[in-house]
């Protein structure tokens, strides 16, 4: 059981790793078929039922490619799906949750200064509230709302602003803006699972028939495909904010997620209207501007006294497992003396202005709730102190490994991974 962290830190690394190439194939292929549909030209030549084509060089060849508004004559032979991309992102985006914030839920997740959760409660709210924006986004498209785009998407901006402003009420704000990212992107492969793709499997099965397909299902498609293009970009914010305290540990990080969609927005509506080739926006980047330095600004503001607050927060059973194991208290001295300065709730340390990741340890029982951290970060690898600039001695180190196997030799299953 000694080597578990280690086993279980590799484990994430590779559900990361596979997330992060299943999500570039997915946003490449999105952008890219996005770009080729509004940069079709029509030309007098065309077969029937053909809507527009393009050419293109890449690689040294030429492509000519033809796009069908609703579908060719008969089922060609050799038929492209694009569709793993999107699934592989988001169930290895969902095991990589379970993995980093539900197996770490008293760090990571939970924010007991917000609401005091119990392990099992954190998770519940975490999943559950994944599919809630399906549920209330896919009743809007279909309703009569769905015939007016842009009003759609002004409610669904009004649907992400107020998870986001729920997701900060009982999360940590590590937590808030990736579980803001988790809630979009589910949002965008339930789009591919339950309406894109049936739908395209319902054209197929037509051509199949000899049936003249509906129009209608490639129009419902394309919708849910251009929403998905505009809410990427947010995404990939979100998901990356996690190694940014300016980000995610600012008390206004639910409006700092909020502009960051109306940057997708304008973002996207430059390079789209480009490639359609119906003008050059060029205002789009003096706003994105403006509300990149808007975010900047928010960043700033303090947060909250009772959340900066250096209180001894109860201790749960994993913690207090650790805290009384041998060695503890040399660990303690050690990670106080050389870590303290920059992991506190009012760092010290020049040019630090928030704990490194949100973790505290200017107190024992930071100390010892951030055990595994500690292990891992300090013991095993010298990821920590950065650069060593606090003089870590290795025996320091060694003491740390000491304390952290010792005490997971007796630690009960049920708590190894907390």
């Amino acid at each position: 059981m000694q080597d578990l962290a280690i086993i279980w830190d590799w484990c994430a690394f590779a559900v990361r790793w596979l997330h992060v190439i299943t999500a570039m194939a997915w946003i490449g292929s999105s952008f890219y078929f996005i770009a080729l549909d509004l940069g079709l030209r029509k030309a007098s030549d065309m077969p029937d039922g053909v809507h527009g084509d393009a050419w293109q060089v890449h690689g040294g060849g030429f492509y000519h490619i033809r796009k069908y508004l609703v579908a060719p004559d008969q089922m060609p032979k050799h038929l492209t799906w694009f569709k793993w991309e999107s699934y592989s992102t988001w169930l290895s985006g969902a095991v990589l949750l379970m993995i980093v914030y539900w197996a770490g839920a008293e760090i990571y997740l939970i924010d007991r200064a917000k609401a005091d959760l119990s392990v099992f409660q954190a998770v519940v709210i975490s999943g559950a509230s994944l599919g809630v924006g399906w549920v209330i986004y896919d009743a809007l498209c279909k309703s009569p709302l769905g015939d007016y785009p842009t009003g759609l998407m002004v409610f669904l901006f009004g649907l992400l602003v107020a998870m986001a402003y729920g997701y900060n009420q009982v999360f940590t704000g590590r937590a808030t803006l990736l579980h803001l990212g988790a809630f979009t992107a589910t949002i965008m492969s339930a789009n591919v699972f339950f309406i894109i793709m049936p739908n395209q499997r319902i054209v197929v099965k037509d051509l199949q028939a000899g049936r003249t397909p509906d129009a209608k299902y490639g129009k419902i498609a394309k919708l849910r495909s251009t929403h998905n293009n505009y809410l990427t970009l947010p995404v990939i914010f979100l998901m990356l904010s996690n190694h940014y305290p300016l980000a995610f540990a600012s008390e206004y990080n639910w409006l700092i997620a909020s502009l960051v969609f109306l940057m997708g927005v304008t973002i996207r509506h430059y390079f789209n209207t480009l490639h359609a080739g119906t003008g050059n926006p060029t205002w789009t980047w003096l706003a994105t501007a403006i509300l990149f330095l808007c975010i900047i600004w928010l960043s700033t503001v303090p947060l909250r006294q009772n959340y900066d607050a250096a209180v001894e927060v109860p201790q749960t059973a994993t913690a207090q497992h650790f805290a009384a194991a041998d060695g503890f208290d040399a660990v303690a001295d050690s990670v106080l003396g050389r870590c303290s300065m920059c992991h506190a709730r009012d760092p010290v340390y020049d040019g630090i202005r928030w704990a490194p990741k949100h973790i505290y340890l200017e107190t024992r029982a930071d100390i010892a709730g951030a055990a595994r951290q500690i292990y891992l970060q300090a013991g095993v690898s010298h990821a920590m102190p950065p650069a060593n600039l606090t003089w870590m001695e290795p025996e320091e180190r060694a003491e740390i490994v000491r304390w952290y196997r010792g005490a997971s030799k007796t630690l009960p299953f049920h708590l190894a991974m907390h």
